[in-house]
């Protein structure tokens, strides 16, 4: 245990220290973890230093081998925070941004928060990236998986400005070291570890310690922000809600040229179980030009009203993970950062269990009926959870410009206008099946059509459906043995990016230090001559 004379550098914080508890878990409270002890870092030499020393103990437990690296604490599933965990690298305190005139970048550090990126950032350079509006999000799980947000529809992806990272690697020898890669690195496995990183999930290759970005976009001055919700009870058939969800997917379908107005325009559609009672909406628009703003905005509003007859009323309670805005029925007209801090929310203290899919066009009839059953209507109609919903996002625009398409990324998820999350959320004092049942069997029926999965869309068999997004991830995918019939994790998080993440792996964790039951598998045939081959 340390004491307030600790000097800069980190600290270990040992199982007796007053911190452990806070920091051996993460925001999903299904997942404590036990390990030896924590250490705090705050450089990057200190990162390194921290790596050696865990890689080069003995440990006390040979049950508890793995080394984990928490940024924001956010990863959904046990791959940070799990029994096997003998060390968390905790990287909160490296949270610093400033200008690196020798890169002539942007460089964000690692524990920095998406909040640290609006709030410090924004203030200083006029810019911001393109994030999520979960302000604790840590920006080493979320860049690193291809993180998106509200402004993704006009400026893509936050890995789209993605420059170079610095990154704790452990060789063959079993040294711990700091490498720089860039996008245009000249060195060909260089080159690749960058970009691992623009998609390639966290915790796969090493530990990032910096982030450099180029041509951060400038977030509009202002923007105009509503929030509507809907009665369960106004549905009185599955027809009204069919309506609704063909009217949403059309208009995204329609829409997705980000240089225009409606192309800024982004939303969430919260299709709750219906013991909550509503259904609702959060949508967020470009007000740089208001009266094209306000014109475009009420167009969507009066699409999706038109389509039903339930009457929209304010969002007046809290859905998923974001705040009532029982203010915001009429869209209200804000500064671009009041809006951001308006639905900057992580929720209540929690356990939850997510899953994902990327849609390429409208649902079809059969993924909406089974929508509707499932939300309580002719299936789980006992089931009593107002914090169990489907999420869709609004998606495309900016984020499926061509320049992004084929390996330029390791996001290869780029011409769908919608992204799913199904979310469920309970007590930390209740028992979790029948919330686990809920949501892997709403999931199963949506995608009954592709083996209970939003299967990858190819030019063999094209589909609605691409896959699904590594940062919400499912310990619950098929692993995709070759005797399965549906698309496994690999395929559904990184289609044809996986042969070459294996790669990269192989060669900058041939040891496999950063593992957890979804990571990257190192390549069996490795040839340290031949990298992957990248535009």
């Amino acid at each position: 245990m340390t004491d307030s004379s600790t000097p800069p550098g980190g600290f270990s914080v040992d199982p007796e220290d007053k911190r452990y508890p806070s920091l051996s878990r993460g925001f999903n409270q299904r997942w404590l973890s036990t390990p030896e002890y924590i250490r705090t870092v705050t450089s990057s030499e200190d990162t390194r230093n921290a790596l050696q020393t865990a890689f080069d103990e003995t440990p006390s437990d040979p049950g508890r081998t793995r080394i984990t690296a928490r940024s924001g604490g956010h990863c959904y599933e046990d791959f940070v925070c799990a029994p096997d965990v003998r060390v968390i690298l905790d990287l909160s305190p490296l949270c610093g941004m400033y200008w690196d005139g020798e890169m002539r970048a942007q460089c964000v550090e690692a524990g920095a928060t998406n909040w640290h990126t609006y709030s410090h950032l924004y203030p200083a350079t006029g810019r911001a990236l393109p994030g999520g509006t979960c302000y604790s999000v840590g920006l080493g799980g979320h860049i690193t998986g291809g993180g998106y947000g509200m402004l993704s529809r006009k400026y893509g992806l936050t890995v789209d400005y993605l420059y170079a990272v610095e990154v704790a690697v452990v060789d063959e020898q079993g040294t711990a070291r700091l490498v720089t890669a860039r996008i245009d690195d000249p060195d060909p496995w260089r080159k690749a570890l960058a970009w691992a990183h623009t998609g390639g999930g966290g915790g796969n290759f090493g530990i990032v310690t910096r982030f450099w970005f180029r041509d951060v976009p400038e977030p509009p001055s202002s923007v105009m922000l509503c929030g509507l919700e809907w009665k369960w009870s106004d549905f009185k058939n599955p027809g009204e809600f069919h309506a609704l969800l063909n009217a949403y997917g059309r208009y995204f379908q329609q829409h997705q040229d980000h240089r225009t107005v409606e192309g800024s325009l982004f939303t969430l559609l919260k299709l709750n179980h219906r013991s909550n009672g509503k259904i609702g909406l959060i949508a967020q628009i470009d007000a740089d030009d208001r009266i094209a703003g306000d014109r475009a905005i009420t167009e969507f509003l009066d699409t999706l009203d038109g389509a039903i007859t339930p009457a929209a009323q304010p969002l007046s309670t809290a859905m998923g993970e974001h705040p009532p805005l029982p203010t915001m029925k009429t869209p209200q007209y804000l500064p671009w950062l009041t809006a951001t801090q308006t639905l900057n929310a992580s929720g209540e203290n929690l356990c939850g269990k997510y899953k994902s899919a990327y849609i390429r066009e409208p649902f079809t009839p059969e993924q909406i009926t089974a929508m509707w059953d499932c939300l309580g209507n002719t299936r789980f109609t006992e089931y009593t959870n107002p914090s169990a919903l489907i999420q869709i996002d609004s998606y495309g625009a900016a984020v499926n410009r061509a320049e992004f398409t084929g390996m330029r990324t390791a996001v290869q998820q780029r011409d769908s206008i919608m992204k799913m999350q199904y979310q469920v959320y309970w007590p930390v004092d209740e028992e979790e099946k029948e919330h686990l049942d809920w949501i892997r069997e709403t999931y199963t029926a949506t995608f009954a059509a592709t083996h209970g999965v939003p299967a990858v869309s190819t030019g063999q068999e094209p589909r609605n459906t691409d896959g699904c997004y590594i940062n919400y991830p499912d310990a619950d995918l098929p692993d995709g043995r070759p005797d399965s019939l549906a698309d496994g994790w690999p395929t559904l998080y990184y289609k044809d990016a996986y042969p070459a993440l294996r790669r990269v792996k192989r060669h900058w964790d041939p040891r496999n230090v950063f593992r957890h039951q979804q990571s990257v598998e190192p390549a069996e045939h490795y040839d340290p001559g031949k990298p992957p081959l990248l535009p």
